[in-house]
């Protein structure tokens, strides 16, 4: 229907016939086979499946803005724009200003008209991403934000470590095998997050202010290589003021594909991947650890070697002075005990001569006494029956038996008569 005939002609229109007019102007003036490039800033956007947008003019100049778009995109359409838009780190967000190409639709129903997307300028988007990442990167730098966590002091021996990472990936298995196979008895804390998609930033977010409340030294945000898109989420605002704000110093190790991320930036350091993290957290605690113990040490082994090899020559001087003085000693001692030997055997020889002489004296002595040699002159031994020697006459009784010893032999008597012996004076 020709919407130029029918008002010409002063007709009356239905409300479906003036929509299907309608409907037929635009798209001959709009429609798929006559696509047109819209350009506009996001005011809004949501995604379900399909893609939905409210874009307003670019130039900001209305305020509030007259006109606003709705566009749609299909999810047809959106799936391979979302996932190539991914593949080159972007990501559709609110003030961002885009090209869109494609065509207008009427919706009936609410005689609402749209604008169907069918192709996004790329190059432009990445500008538009570009610009406001140099505006947030001037904004952090205009806050100081830039320079927060790298004020904070590190401890000279970082061996409590927060990670922020993906478990088990291989970014991660890059950066703890370096803390592993050091040898030095790191302590790692983990937080498990998401580093890649929507809920990424969110998740990092968490994972940092959760880490700064505990006892740990550094707190390391780890991601593997990847597309732009892929990491994307490490030029995010809220991970970067995370990072700024955080207690503790912030280690990045982004395996990066281009330019350094705004989380790098704002981080006490960063590293170009997290195997490279995890080798300059080792070599600072190495550093440390040679500075006040390995060089320490060498030096005392040095001044202890010098002291032993010194009190090793002055013993091997005593001990050959002991020596010497011991064998002077023993071969004095060896004189001595050889006059002392000789000493010894005259005075010996001498008193056994003198107790010889003695022993003869006494054995001559005792010869005059000896019993035997009186009962050879005629003497006698009486005993009574109790074997006593008889020295009275009260010693035995009348009748008694008494032996009689004599020079040959022994004689047994018996008493018939005591007469005692008168002393009269």
């Amino acid at each position: 229907m020709d919407l130029d005939a029918v008002t010409d002609g002063g007709g009356v229109l239905e409300v479906s016939e003036f929509y299907q007019a309608v409907v037929t102007h635009l798209e001959s003036a709009f429609g798929r086979r006559r696509m047109h490039w819209v350009r506009g800033e996001i005011q809004k956007i949501y995604e379900k499946g399909h893609l939905y947008l409210d874009v307003v003019d670019a130039s900001g100049e209305e305020e509030p803005p007259a006109s606003v778009l709705k566009v749609r995109c299909w999810n047809s359409v959106w799936t391979p724009l979302k996932q190539e838009l991914a593949r080159q780190g972007i990501t559709l967000s609110d003030g961002m200003v885009v090209s869109f190409r494609g065509y207008v639709g009427v919706y009936k129903p609410r005689g609402e008209i749209s604008f169907a997307v069918t192709e996004i300028d790329v190059n432009e988007v990445l500008g538009d991403a570009a610009r406001q990442r140099a505006r947030l990167i001037e904004t952090l730098t205009r806050e100081g934000a830039l320079e927060r966590n790298k004020q904070l002091v590190l401890p000279p021996v970082a061996l409590r470590v927060g990670l922020v990472a993906s478990p088990h990936t291989e970014g991660y298995n890059d950066f703890v095998g370096q803390l592993l196979r050091s040898g030095f008895g790191f302590h790692v804390s983990l937080v498990p997050a998401t580093v890649q998609g929507d809920a990424a930033p969110d998740e990092v977010v968490r994972a940092i202010r959760a880490l700064q409340e505990t006892d740990v030294d550094v707190i390391c945000v780890i991601r593997g290589g990847g597309s732009r898109g892929d990491l994307a989420c490490f030029d995010d605002e809220r991970v970067a003021r995370a990072i700024a704000d955080a207690t503790r110093p912030v280690w990045t190790g982004i395996g990066h594909t281009g330019d350094v991320s705004i989380a790098d930036l704002v981080a006490h350091r960063h590293a170009i991947t997290p195997t490279k993290l995890g080798e300059d957290l080792v070599t600072s605690v190495a550093d440390w650890h040679d500075r006040h113990v390995t060089r320490p040490a060498e030096r005392i082994e040095r001044h202890t070697a010098a002291i032993l090899e010194e009190a090793s020559e002055y013993l091997a001087e005593r001990r050959r002075t002991v020596m010497f003085a011991v064998r002077d000693r023993l071969v004095g001692e060896q004189r001595r005990l050889d006059h002392v030997r000789q000493s010894l055997g005259r005075h010996a020889r001498h008193l056994l001569e003198t107790e010889a002489t003695k022993l003869a004296s006494t054995r001559h002595l005792l010869g005059a006494y000896d019993p035997q040699r009186r009962l050879s002159q005629g003497w006698s031994i009486m005993t009574n029956a109790a074997g006593q020697v008889v020295t009275s006459v009260s010693d035995v009784r009348v009748g008694e038996v008494v032996s009689v010893r004599v020079s040959d032999g022994t004689l047994e008597s018996t008493v018939n008569d005591k007469k005692g012996i008168s002393h009269d004076t």
